[in-house]
């Protein structure tokens, strides 16, 4: 079924047709929000808080063709909103869909995954849900920062210094003499 007649329906308040976007989502929700708090279990809570939401303020979604959007929005401000109230790091984060085709050394692709992961954890929660929103999840920027409730700018800006901060870290993982690692130039 399409989806905009779904979230009709359940704009409408039938719970089946939210119960068949809820499903259609979850993988995709549940993903990006480990990564946004490198944490299982707080994910799923924040996967669930997001879902609360959409259920709650369904009716008031003005555009059903931007649901994926809205949602996308909801869970980002429950992972923000989660990370705010645990406020501990926990290092795990399970990345499943990074591509590292050209690496033949399997012990490279660990190290660099673990690069990645060690680099994400340092970025902040609102910080690391754009770079998620942007690139986990395939979002424009436009997209993410209308996900996030920010202006393009900010959205440009933030994701501008989550990337440098990445570079940076990653490179001081990678080689620590190297002169990005020290704030010179890359």
């Amino acid at each position: 079924m399409d989806q905009r007649i779904l979230v009709e329906r359940a704009r409408g308040g039938d719970r089946d047709a939210f119960a068949v976007l809820a499903r259609a989502a979850a993988t995709r929700l549940d993903a990006a929000a480990r990564l946004i708090l490198l944490d299982r279990e707080h994910a799923r809570d924040a996967v669930q808080e997001a879902l609360i939401r959409a259920w709650r303020d369904l009716p008031g979604l003005r555009d059903p063709d931007r649901f994926d959007a809205w949602l996308y929005r909801l869970l980002s401000n429950a992972a923000i909103d989660e990370a705010r109230r645990r406020r501990r790091r926990v290092v795990e984060v399970d990345i499943t869909t990074i591509d590292v085709s050209g690496h033949d050394d399997p012990i490279a692709t660990f190290a660099d995954r673990d690069a990645l992961e060690r680099a994400l954890a340092g970025l902040s929660p609102e910080h690391r849900a754009l770079v998620v929103l942007h690139y986990y999840l395939g979002l424009t920027l436009p997209e993410a920062a209308a996900a996030q409730g920010i202006s393009l700018g900010a959205a440009k800006s933030r994701l501008h210094r989550a990337i440098g901060t990445l570079r940076r870290s990653v490179v001081e993982t990678v080689d620590p003499a190297l002169p990005a690692a020290r704030g010179g130039q890359s």
